[in-house]
C-alpha cells in the first residue's frame, strides 16, 4: 500500500503541470489529446515489444481495456476544449467534481460500496477546491458547451477510473497503457480527421509541449496512477487526484504569475484534509458512534 500512495503522488505531480500547458493554448484541444496519446504509445511500444509484456487474459478484457482507451481520450479531448473555451479554473472545478460522480456510480453499480469516510472526505474536499478556485468562479458558471464540456469530462473521468479498476484486477499495468493508448490514438486520430483538424504546422514550443504531456502527464503519470489503482479503491484514488489543483496552481503561480490569495492557501489545506479522512482506515460514523455510547455509560 504505501508502494501505491508514493506511485499516486508522483503521478499527481505529473498531471499538474498540464492544466498550464493546454493553457498555452499552442495547439487545438482534440489534436493535443491526439499527440498525447500517440507519443506516448510510440515510446512505450519498444519496451513492450522486446520485453514481451503483453499479455491478454481473455477477450472481455480486451474489450474493456479498449473501452477504457476511447473513454479516456474522449474525456482528455473534451477537457482541453473546456479550458481553451473558457477558463482553466472553470474547467478545473467541473473536472475533479468526478468523485462524486464516482461516489455515485460505485454506489449504484460495484460490490465494494465507498464507506462513510469517502462521502465525508469528498464534501470537505470539494468545498476545498471550490476555496482554491474561488466561490465568485462557482457562482457565476455559464451553462453553455464549455460548462457541459467540463461536466461532460467529469463524468467520463469516473467512468474511466471505475471500469480501469475492473480491467486491472487480471491485466498487468503495461498490457493496460499499451492497448488503452492504441485506442485512444487511433479514436482520437480519426475524430480529429474527420473534424478537419490541423496534424501539423506547429510551432517548435508547440511540438514540445506535446512532447512534454506525453511523457509526463501521460506515460508516466499514467503508469504511476494506474498501478495505485490496482492496489488502491478507485474512489481513494480518485479523490487524491483533487490534489493535482493545489499543485496546478502553484505551478502556474511560478511559471504565468497567477496571484495565489489567503483564500487559496485555506482551500488548499481543507481539500488536503478532505482527501487525508479518506485515508483513515477506520470508518468514522461507526467509531463516533461507539465513543458517543462508551461516553454515555461512563455518565450514568
Amino acid at each position: 500500500m504505501k508502494k501505491a500512495r508514493i506511485a499516486l503522488a508522483i503521478g499527481i505531480v505529473c498531471i499538474s503541470i498540464f492544466p498550464i500547458l493546454v493553457k498555452l493554448n499552442l495547439t487545438p484541444g482534440i489534436i493535443s489529446a491526439f499527440y498525447r496519446m500517440l507519443f506516448s504509445l510510440l515510446l512505450l511500444l519498444p519496451y513492450v515489444l522486446i520485453t514481451k509484456q503483453l499479455k491478454i487474459p481473455n477477450i472481455k478484457t480486451a474489450i474493456l481495456a479498449i473501452t477504457c482507451g476511447i473513454i479516456f481520450g474522449s474525456d482528455v479531448a473534451i477537457w482541453n476544449i473546456a479550458i481553451q473555451e473558457s477558463t482553466a479554473t472553470q474547467a478545473s472545478l467541473l473536472t475533479n467534481l468526478s468523485p462524486v460522480w464516482l461516489g455515485i456510480f460505485s454506489l449504484l453499480f460495484v460490490k465494494d460500496k465507498p464507506k462513510n469516510n469517502f462521502w465525508i472526505g469528498t464534501v470537505i474536499a470539494v468545498f476545498g477546491m471550490m476555496m482554491l478556485v474561488g466561490f465568485s468562479v462557482f457562482r457565476n458558471l455559464d451553462f453553455d458547451l464549455p460548462f457541459s464540456f467540463g461536466v461532460l469530462s467529469g463524468v467520463l473521468y469516473a467512468i474511466y477510473m471505475l471500469v480501469s479498476k475492473e480491467v486491472l484486477k487480471t491485466m498487468n499495468v503495461i498490457s493496460f497503457m499499451t492497448i488503452s493508448l492504441m485506442a485512444s490514438s487511433l479514436h482520437l486520430g480519426v475524430v480529429s480527421y474527420a473534424l478537419n483538424e490541423p496534424f501539423t504546422g506547429f510551432s517548435n514550443a508547440g511540438w514540445l509541449v506535446l512532447i512534454v504531456q506525453a511523457v509526463f502527464c501521460q506515460l508516466l503519470a499514467w503508469l504511476l496512477i494506474s498501478y495505485a489503482t490496482q492496489h488502491m479503491r478507485a474512489t481513494r484514488v480518485s479523490l487524491s487526484l483533487l490534489g493535482q489543483g493545489i499543485l496546478a496552481s502553484i505551478f502556474a503561480w511560478i511559471f504565468i504569475d497567477e496571484t495565489i490569495s489567503l483564500q487559496m492557501v485555506l482551500g488548499g489545506f481543507i481539500l488536503l484534509f478532505g482527501i487525508r479522512i479518506t485515508f483513515y482506515e477506520k470508518p468514522i460514523a461507526p467509531a463516533f458512534k461507539k465513543n458517543k455510547l462508551k461516553r454515555f455509560r461512563t455518565n450514568t
